[in-house]
């Protein structure tokens, strides 16, 4: 399979790694110095795109892959107010487009046990239930796409919740999401439910970024000759 890499960071660096191992080729690797330059043909060297680049830039390179015809995996995060506006040129373009927040299998292993424990949370109210996420220095958006959606998932389950905030609030009606940014840190994030006798927390921590490149790299392997939007529960199953 060919790839082109839209985003050439650290990401970039460690999807290209696996890419490699796996007996891929990389036909295109778009980073600061070209991102304004290079050519639809270059791009339609490509049988699937893989972006990871900002939040400033994703929209415009999802719509390029798709008007070259490019299936698309996106995992940058901090651009979810342009996603139906994607969804909706993916179907008029009929292009093929894959996104999740977090491409880690053990996350989204861990975004299936959060909505569980959510519904089973939503029958005692005495808990009150919190979101932490921690990542590195370097990581732009905040709160981080993972956190958030493990913060959408905890909201369809408990009604006593209507919205999430980033810091502390007084309002009974709104769930806390903390972030820390720290050092080197690839993502940690926890849920915690607490009350006044007890308190239960799950708990993910990733030791280094080859878990989220791994899955991006399966769906990019996946996504070959299919039309639509697609996320990591299509890729998964009952764990995504």
């Amino acid at each position: 399979m060919n790839i082109a890499l839209i985003g050439y960071g650290k990401m970039g660096k460690e999807i290209e790694r696996i890419a490699l191992r796996r007996g891929h080729s990389i036909v295109l690797t778009v980073d600061e110095t070209n991102a304004m330059t290079f050519t639809d043909e270059e791009l339609k060297k490509a049988d699937v795109a893989i972006e990871f680049s900002t939040p400033e830039s994703v929209y415009v390179n999802i719509l390029r892959c798709f008007k070259t015809g490019i299936p698309v995996v996106a995992g940058t995060t901090g651009w979810m107010d342009k996603i139906e506006a994607v969804k909706e040129e993916c179907a008029k373009s009929q292009a093929a487009f894959f996104y999740a927040s977090n491409y880690s299998i053990g996350v989204n292993i861990f975004f299936q046990l959060n909505r569980y424990l959510a519904a089973i949370m939503e029958k005692y109210a005495e808990y009150e239930p919190t979101v932490d996420e921690t990542h590195h220095i370097y990581k732009k958006d905040s709160p981080s796409g993972t956190g958030i959606t493990l913060a959408n998932d905890i909201l369809a389950a408990l009604n006593r919740k209507k919205n999430w905030i980033e810091g502390g609030s007084d309002e009974p009606g709104m769930l806390q999401i903390h972030s820390k940014r720290e050092g080197n840190v690839p993502g940690t994030h926890s849920i915690k439910y607490s009350s006044d006798i007890d308190d239960i927390e799950i708990i993910h921590t990733a030791h280094n970024r080859r878990g989220f490149a791994l899955g991006a790299i399966l769906a990019a392997e996946w996504i070959a000759g299919k039309k639509g939007v697609f996320g990591m529960h299509d890729l998964m199953g009952d764990c995504g």
